[in-house]
């Protein structure tokens, strides 16, 4: 696609820097969030990895908060007129831990931009890196995937539970997710989006079965398994989401590996993968 066909064309290369505090009270509601009642935080502790997105936090007023709950397009993202918005997916670099009680900085960058069909319609892609710093050194580099698509007024149907077979000789965890700790996770990352915690909005608008799980709480969620059972560093991770999980049903978490990389998936109530992600170890 040449650009004069690209109406986005001028967001590509676009960016934008964040600064923060590293403080310890988000990841104290994260622990909390989690059920993470052994690990402290205080000043010179690590952030574990992934919770960096309890920071860097878009703050938009709440005049420019549409309807479905996300701020009005435009600015650093392109104003892609497309009304459903997925993160769709991402591969990070951890090569050194944000520490408490320090400032951090946050560059982002649009990288990439792509139209799409697919079933559902129209569909845009965008890609866009971060770099995270704290004292001048490169702590995290992150690049995501965000999908923008056309409504679909056909009901999303609740997956049918089946008996999952035993998981054996791996990392497994059981997840019961509620409208509480989509509420939690939605207040932990300030984000608005209605089809966590409104549900006459995510059944009578957007057309899902029940509550919709974010895909950033279930990526957490997944690393988390690595994190509390593998005392080795998390060095990369990447993860792709394939479909919705909602709060309808309990879903599992898997993890299996060879030592250095471990594959890991979310499993919906009806046996199919929502997530499937892989996390690669440093030394211990």
């Amino acid at each position: 696609m040449n650009t004069d066909e690209q109406p986005y064309a001028a967001w590509l290369g676009g960016s934008e820097v964040v600064p923060d505090w590293i403080a310890p009270a988000p990841l104290q509601a994260a622990a909390a969030t989690f059920d993470d009642v052994e690990t402290g935080f205080q000043s010179g502790s690590a952030v574990p990895p992934l919770w960096h997105w309890f920071y860097f936090l878009p703050k938009a007023p709440q005049s420019r908060i549409g309807d479905d709950g996300h701020p009005a397009r435009g600015g650093f993202l392109p104003p892609i007129a497309l009304p459903r918005r997925m993160f769709a997916g991402a591969r990070l670099t951890f090569t050194r831990p944000l520490v408490v009680g320090q400032p951090a900085e946050r560059r982002g960058t649009i990288r990439a931009i792509s139209e799409r069909s697919g079933r559902s319609g129209s569909l845009v892609f965008v890609t866009v890196s971060y770099t995270i710093s704290q004292n001048g050194q490169t702590c995290i580099e992150e690049e995501q995937d965000i999908v923008y698509r056309e409504a679909d007024p056909t009901p999303v149907p609740p997956p049918q539970a089946i008996d999952l077979p035993p998981a054996e000789g791996a990392l497994v965890r059981t997840i019961t997710p509620d409208p509480v700790l989509l509420f939690r996770f939605s207040a932990l990352t300030f984000n608005g989006h209605r089809i966590h915690y409104d549900r006459p909005y995510a059944t009578g608008v957007e057309g899902y079965p029940g509550l919709v799980v974010h895909g950033p709480l279930t990526a957490v969620l997944l690393l988390e398994l690595v994190r509390r059972n593998i005392r080795r560093p998390v060095r990369a991770f990447s993860f792709r989401g394939l479909l919705p999980l909602f709060d309808l049903a309990p879903f599992r978490l898997t993890g299996a590996g060879d030592g250095e990389t471990i594959t890991l998936e979310a499993l919906r109530c009806d046996g199919k993968a929502a997530m499937q992600a892989e996390a690669t170890l440093g030394p211990a």
